[in-house]
């Protein structure tokens, strides 16, 4: 199996895990983020050798709470520590199975996400968001999944 992520035109995809009902891929995939904030789409496939992938559902998260998130521990001038900045509830911009809390912990703003695959009988995707500024351009905003 492997999973692929879709932030409008970039695609990132995860290595293959042969073999396995329960992936645990355990990698960081890094993509920068232009204003307007849009949604982070993820798809899992199930390889095959000789033909097409199967697909095995979709799941997707608005990134706009993680980014304004990121604006607030700005403007609060957070550093040290943990600070829960905001709560996300499932809704129709997400996927979330339950509610995930948007945290500024040591420098950093950090979500965890919980998302049920769509178009499938079962399945769910665990996911930790990453939300930090680039130092090389003014403002453009990086996310790491």
């Amino acid at each position: 199996m492997r999973t692929s992520i879709h932030m409008v035109f970039t695609t990132l995809k995860t290595k293959v895990i042969n073999s396995c009902l329960n992936p645990v891929w355990n990698e960081e995939l890094t993509f920068t983020v232009t204003e307007p904030v849009g949604v982070l789409k993820l798809q899992v496939f199930d390889r095959d050798r000789f033909k097409a992938d199967d697909k095995m559902g979709h799941a997707h998260v608005n990134l706009q709470p993680i980014a304004s998130a990121s604006r607030l521990g700005r403007a609060l001038r957070l550093s040290a520590g943990e600070t829960k900045l905001r709560k996300v509830a499932p809704d129709s911009d997400n996927c979330l199975l339950s509610e995930s809390f948007i945290t500024h912990v040591d420098g950093e703003i950090v979500q965890d996400v919980r998302l049920r695959l769509c178009d499938v009988e079962s399945g769910e995707v665990e996911l930790k968001l990453r939300w930090f500024d680039n130092n090389s351009t003014s403002d453009t905003p990086v996310a790491a999944g």
